[in-house]
């Protein structure tokens, strides 16, 4: 679909209109006149409006993403079948009750994320044969009945968090063998933001390959998103640290914003605006938020949930880390030094040790050095 912003009209823009009315964010508009088709300030004001409750980036233009949202937030729990559909896989606000719905009864439906996978279907299908249904992987009339007539079972917190907190403590304080996936941002024909002849896809591809460095150093299997000259999809990425059994996922980008006087370091984690969180990523993201704006003196701009296909997708805890405003001059200047990029890498290293040691032989934040790092992992190993 092409892009729609204000300004535009047609058949396109008159969608939009509809399903942001039936969503209670703009008025009907059942005139039939011109302005039914119409791309205006009000209608702009209600995408932003919905891209911040679905955790979106809020800019008012309606792209593949926010269309995505908007077409899934139509569905309701019971206006279709559901089922798992390997080449087209089904998504939608429907799909994503299902999934919170199977998670309070005691299944594990993976993260809640409003696309039904593999994994949904096995909840399902595990739900329908407990519960003396047919088993088929579908959630029809008898199915839905049978979710809404049971109590939950689980209580104390939600169990794919609980499973994903455990994951993590079982792994162990140690790196060696830990599988993390690096993704620079952009790459190839998108050079992301540019400006004074800084590229945000060159400063992060080589962020990535200095923290790339520093994790094989420690024994981890450090892998990278994309080539220097890809640039794969949001759900590319996702599925590619899916593919390899990633444990984390980190996401490389800098800022920009139309006014020079924004600056600073934002770190961003999966969560909804119905509260499912991915409690891992968002440890993970206020590690990295603290180690970064002690350690460079950016900005904090904190820690924050959002629904992006890199953070939606992956069955890993994952984190994107925004890195500056290449639109600020002094982010800018100090983003452009090789010496502060190492700064950045050591930074974000020592934040994924400090989520491994679980509060255990800790240090003050910004203190831990890459040199402290080797030396936990070299005691560990005796």
């Amino acid at each position: 679909m092409r892009v729609l912003r204000r300004g535009d009209g047609g058949p396109a823009v008159a969608e939009v209109r509809s399903t942001l009315a039936a969503l209670g964010l703009l008025p009907s508009n059942g005139s039939g006149d011109r302005s039914a088709s119409s791309f205006d300030e009000t209608v702009e004001h209600a995408v932003r409006s919905f891209q911040q409750q679905r955790g979106l980036i809020t800019d008012g233009v309606v792209g593949p993403a926010t269309y995505r949202a908007l077409r899934d937030a139509t569905y309701q729990l019971g206006a279709r079948p559901l089922a798992y559909l390997v080449s087209a896989p089904v998504s939608g606000d429907d799909v994503l009750t299902l999934q919170e719905r199977l998670l309070e009864l005691g299944f594990d439906a993976g993260r809640p994320n409003g696309v039904f996978g593999a994994q949904t279907e096995h909840a399902l299908r595990t739900f329908q044969g407990d519960y003396g249904l047919k088993v088929d992987g579908i959630c029809g009339p008898e199915t839905l009945r049978g979710l809404r007539q049971l109590s939950p079972r689980a209580r104390g917190g939600s169990p794919v968090l609980l499973r994903e907190q455990e994951r993590v403590r079982k792994a162990g304080p140690r790196l060696r063998g830990k599988r993390i996936v690096i993704d620079p941002g952009h790459g190839g024909p998108d050079s992301g933001v540019t400006v004074g002849g800084v590229r945000e896809a060159d400063l992060v591809w080589d962020l990535a390959r200095r923290l790339e460095g520093r994790m094989v150093a420690t024994g981890m299997q450090a892998l990278l998103s994309r080539g220097r000259d890809q640039c794969p999809t949001e759900a590319d990425r996702a599925g590619f640290a899916n593919e390899v059994g990633g444990d984390l996922f980190l996401s490389l980008h800098s800022d920009a914003n139309s006014s020079p006087l924004a600056q600073g370091v934002a770190s961003f984690h999966f969560g909804t605006a119905s509260g499912s969180t991915s409690t891992i990523g968002e440890t993970l993201a206020g590690f990295v938020q603290r180690e970064l704006a002690v350690r460079t003196g950016l900005l904090d701009c904190h820690a924050h949930r959002k629904t992006w296909d890199t953070l939606r997708l992956t069955r890993c805890p994952a984190v994107r880390i925004e890195i500056g405003y290449l639109t600020n001059q002094d982010d800018r200047r100090r983003l452009a030094d090789p010496a502060f990029r190492d700064v950045v890498a050591e930074g974000i290293l020592v934040a994924v040790k400090r989520l491994y040691l679980l509060g255990e032989n800790d240090q003050p934040t910004g203190t831990f050095t890459f040199a402290d790092v080797l030396r936990h992992e070299l005691a560990k190993a005796e």
